[in-house]
């Protein structure tokens, strides 16, 4: 069996509906009028048995409850082997505190997002005799479950809001933001749920894949401006958006990558109404727009 990526689930922080937004999806999203969808987090198997998670979402406990294929086995049996956190933002480790009952698996993150956790005491909650916290260097290939094989590699990005201070770079290159290179029987993914920046290193990475994952947060650098929804651009953020010269739609053209799906879409994104003309011009381009419970393959 070949590896199976399954999206547990396709927004940003907040999710869609998010609890305090207004906004004209997040309306459509409670009327039923377009699929809700929960926080950023993707599954992923290379034997169909063992499971890991990539990035723990505060939405975790209704992502497993919605997954059969993640459901227990035994009265304390579950498919799941390791989950990994790509970086420190709150949507993608937040889940780890749902995961705090005595469950073993491996919990698997480069030095500095290891460091983030552990000068938080709550995620002592993950008892250390049965969650294995393993580091992972850049560029190192490791077992991340059984049947599969991952590697992480730098991504331009910056710090969590959480940790900003006066200055802010945004397009940071280190351990703090990084990317997955998945590989089972011989078949390759790659998952980047954030990215300010589609270099040099990222296109020679990417050229001719068969599946890759890039973040979609945003459709326009200025659409939270422009909603009245905050201050901050994509670029503010450290996300690249779809749309224009610098979007991702653009960067990607010519790379030969043979299924290119969008995941961590933020709430305002027009993408996600499928009615929309913007989900209309992105399919056009080749692109899925990844949406909760959406399994691929490559």
């Amino acid at each position: 069996m070949g590896l199976r990526a399954h999206i547990l689930g396709a927004a940003a922080g907040g999710g869609l509906p998010q609890w305090n937004c207004g906004c004209e999806n997040c309306t459509l999203a409670r009327s039923g009028a377009i699929p809700p969808q929960t926080q950023s987090s993707l599954a992923v198997t290379g034997n169909g048995t063992d499971w890991a998670i990539l990035n723990a979402s505060p939405d975790i406990r209704h992502q497993l409850t919605d997954c059969a294929a993640l459901h227990p086995t035994g009265l304390r049996d579950m498919p799941l082997a390791s989950v990994l956190v790509t970086n420190g933002d709150i949507d993608h480790v937040a889940g780890l505190l749902t995961l705090r009952e005595m469950q073993a698996f491996r919990l698997f993150a480069t030095r500095e997002i290891h460091a983030v956790l552990a000068a938080n005491p709550i995620f002592d909650a993950l008892n250390a005799e049965v969650v294995e916290r393993v580091t992972i260097r850049l560029d190192t290939p490791f077992d991340l479950a059984p049947g599969l094989t991952a590697k992480l590699f730098a991504v331009p990005g910056k710090v969590p809001l959480y940790m900003e201070g006066e200055t802010v770079e945004t397009d940071l290159v280190g351990e703090q933001t990084v990317g997955v290179h998945l590989t089972a029987g011989g078949e390759d993914v790659f998952y980047i749920p954030g990215c300010a920046i589609l270099n040099d290193d990222l296109r020679a990475r990417l050229t001719d894949a068969p599946l890759v994952f890039f973040d979609g947060t945003l459709w326009r650098d200025d659409e939270m401006v422009r909603a009245g929804l905050g201050p901050k651009t994509g670029k503010r953020m450290g996300h690249m958006s779809m749309s224009g010269p610098d979007g991702s739609i653009a960067a990607f053209a010519g790379l030969n990558v043979g299924k290119k799906v969008f995941v961590h879409m933020n709430n305002t994104n027009p993408v996600l109404n499928p009615a929309s003309a913007e989900r209309a011009e992105a399919e056009a381009s080749g692109w899925i727009i990844g949406q909760d419970g959406m399994e691929i393959t490559p």
